[in-house]
């Protein structure tokens, strides 16, 4: 694997190329070669200066460099822009703090990024340190180096201001432009309180969409990071608007005539006599290079597509960011589901992040990681779930924790005081999207609650309709419950399958057991999947192979039938089930589990006789 990261007070060192892809543009051949002589550079310098380099973290045109000693740091920084790298420009950012290891090869955690959001304000050629790193090397420096204190700036998604200062030597440029803090740039956006953990790739995704495209609609599920992710990616684009980045959050807005008036007082705007608004706004706007983020338009669709149909046409270099829990319908809208947080590393460390805030001091160790990764998993990787339950560590152990996530919406209380009440519990976060669900909707909603795991379309109508919604309007509210964000689709080689997220099943279950009509949908179910391994009865038919691959599919859903077989007491159906899926038993080493279905069924039958 190569030398060890180092552990406990580490230097960080990050570095990138400013301006590569306009270089690989303008000269691809002179790029790589420059790229190749910028790795044996790089490789030279973190050897001469007792450096290590993490396995996976920076590629390409950026690095990442490790060092025990900040003064080691410091010379490999001058080292790399005195070399000679034209037509390639180094931006370096240094920062001191006690690191944390993501595994044996590679760091995470509040060091990695801050080192990051210093590199971020450089320019090309410039090295810029962090106070905490200036203090620890103002004594020790490079001969005829010296240090300007450049002030205190406000990092990109970082509360806490940072004292930064720029190494100095007179081999290389000492005259920059304004560093890229935030407070350079036109804009309103607010100051995150907490640091923005992981989603790299995400966030790489929706920069490139909005440069190709006038309106970007972020969707997802309550509590996904929507709006957090929206308000980073503004943060990271606000250099490439130099008419200015605004975020509008119609959350708060009931009265659909408000809108317009909201989004004038967020530009800070103030009304001029005979114009009306949205003529204000055209005015202002008019052939600025802006960015709008119109955020929360879920419960206000008609009026926000209305608005930003009037805005893109009058206005031709504005682009929108907007969030909803479903597309807005505004011709040429591009839409991108924010995905759960990556359960291997983005998930754990936003755990980590937040739990140190609810418990300073806290740390995953060897005895509670199996627990903290079980939480993760158990709450699918949503952002606003996982804050909630790192929260409760003031009071619980992540094992306590686990332990109480059979009833998550009880244990997954006390949001920020001043979020809005719809993110300060999970509860409310769901209840917010049920309530904007038509009545079919909400009817086939809590239906689905009945299925485990996946399923497909096939039997989301079988289990789905019924009374209040017939069977081939299934198709339809269940193409709407997606783009509610409230259903998922898989990709499947037999057929597209659906699921809730186990949050969302718990609720939907909820409310299947408040209508009455829990029974007769769970029997439906049941009825569905023993059908379904019936099937595997007739080995001679030529659908054969094909029947065997869907009942593998729904295992989870076979044995929630069981179950339901043995609630109601159906010993006759649970045997029947049972030995249709003979071939499943054998032919995936089930059979110590067929064995205890036949046993389960046997016991029902004794028990009622």
């Amino acid at each position: 694997m190569g030398e060890a990261l180092p552990i406990g007070t580490v230097t960080m060192l990050l570095a990138d190329v400013e301006g590569s892809t306009r270089l690989w543009e303008t000269d691809p051949d002179a790029m790589t070669a420059a790229l190749a002589r910028l790795d044996r550079v790089v490789t030279e310098a973190i050897a001469g200066h007792g450096g290590v380099r993490p396995l996976e973290q920076g590629e390409g045109d950026s690095f990442v460099v490790a060092f025990s000693r900040a003064s080691d740091a410091v010379a490999c920084a001058l080292d790399l822009q005195r070399a000679p790298l034209a037509p390639i420009r180094l931006r370096v950012g240094l920062h001191t703090g006690d690191a944390q290891l993501r595994d044996e090869g590679n760091y995470m955690g509040p060091v990695l990024n801050r080192t990051a959001r210093i590199r971020d304000l450089a320019h090309g050629g410039q090295t810029v340190l962090s106070g905490a790193t200036h203090d620890l090397i103002v004594d020790s420096l490079p001969a005829d180096a010296w240090l300007t204190d450049l002030g205190s700036h406000r990092l990109r998604d970082l509360a806490r201001p940072e004292r930064v200062v720029q190494l100095c030597h007179p081999d290389v440029p000492v005259e920059f432009p304004a560093l890229r803090s935030i407070d350079a740039f036109v804009h309103n956006l607010p100051v995150q309180l907490t640091s923005f953990i992981g989603r790299e790739a995400e966030m790489a995704d929706v920069r490139r969409l909005v440069g190709e495209n006038r309106l970007v609609t972020l969707t997802g599920a309550g509590g996904a990071g929507k709006t957090r992710l929206a308000l980073q990616v503004a943060v990271e684009l606000l250099s490439e608007f130099e008419g200015g980045v605004w975020q509008v959050d119609l959350a708060p807005v009931s009265d659909p005539d408000v809108v317009p008036i909201v989004v004038v007082r967020a530009l800070g705007l103030q009304d001029e006599l005979g114009r009306s608004t949205m003529e204000t706004l055209v005015r202002f706007l008019g052939g600025r290079e802006a960015l709008v983020v119109l955020d929360n338009c879920e419960h206000l669709l008609d009026t926000s597509a209305a608005l930003i149909e009037e805005l893109l046409r009058a206005c031709p270099a504005l682009s929108i960011l907007a969030t909803s829990r479903e597309p807005i319908g505004v011709d040429g809208e591009v839409t991108w589901r924010v995905p759960s947080m990556s359960l291997a590393d983005d998930a754990i460390e936003l755990f980590a992040n937040r739990a140190q805030r609810a418990r300073p001091g806290f740390v995953i160790t060897a005895d509670h990681a199996e627990s903290v990764a079980e939480i993760c998993r158990r709450l699918d990787g949503i952002p606003l779930a996982i804050e909630l339950a790192a929260a409760r560590l003031r009071a619980f152990s992540p094992a306590e924790i686990v332990a109480g996530l059979h009833d998550r919406f009880r244990l997954l209380t006390g949001g920020a005081r001043t979020a809005v009440r719809r993110q300060q519990t999970l509860r409310a976060s769901v209840d917010w999207s049920h309530a904007l669900l038509t009545e079919p909707e909400q009817v086939l909603f809590r239906r689905l609650a009945a299925f485990a795991g996946g399923f497909d379309l096939e039997a989301a109508q079988a289990v789905g309709g019924g009374e209040g919604i017939d069977r081939h309007q299934v198709v339809d509210e269940l193409a709407l419950l997606v783009d509610k964000s409230l259903v998922a689709t898989e990709d499947s080689h037999l057929a597209t399958r659906y699921r809730l997220l186990e949050t969302v099943r718990q609720y939907a279950l909820e409310k299947l057991g408040e209508s009455g009509e829990a029974d007769a949908v769970r029997t439906r179910h049941r009825d569905h999947y023993l059908a379904m391994a019936s099937a595997l009865d007739e080995p001679a038919s030529g659908e054969y192979r094909h029947h065997l691959e869907r009942v593998q599919a729904d295992v989870d859903n076979l044995r929630g039938a069981f179950q339901w077989c043995l609630e109601v007491s159906d010993v006759e159906a649970a045997l029947r089930l049972t030995s249709s899926l003979q071939p499943l038993w054998l032919g995936q080493s089930r059979l110590l589990e067929g064995l205890s279905w036949f046993d389960a069924a046997l016991r029902e039958d004794a028990a009622s006789a």
